[in-house]
């Protein structure tokens, strides 16, 4: 239990110094790579922890990578939207 909380705080590390780095394209090709890190990271402490310490990281995760939650969000909100109203 001890090693995927571990890996999980040093994410969380990564993910704020990453942040703190200027980037052209505004951060998002490191996003996409905290993504794919962070979701088996996220099966694994569910997995040993249960879900309410994947709960917790997920949290944690969604406050760190708003934007993109933001963007999804939107995207398929605009999605639906636009399925309405071509049935109308």
């Amino acid at each position: 239990m001890m090693a995927p909380i571990l890996c999980s705080f040093l994410w969380l590390i990564a993910a704020n110094l990453t942040a703190m780095l200027p980037s052209r394209d505004h951060h998002w090709r490191a996003a996409y790579a905290l993504i794919a890190a962070g979701v088996p990271l996220l099966g694994w402490i569910t997995l040993t922890g249960g879900p309410l310490w994947g709960m917790a990281f997920l949290v944690g995760g969604a406050s760190v990578l708003r934007w993109p939650l933001i963007r999804l969000w939107r995207w398929l909100r605009g999605l639906a939207l636009a399925s309405w109203q071509e049935r109308n």
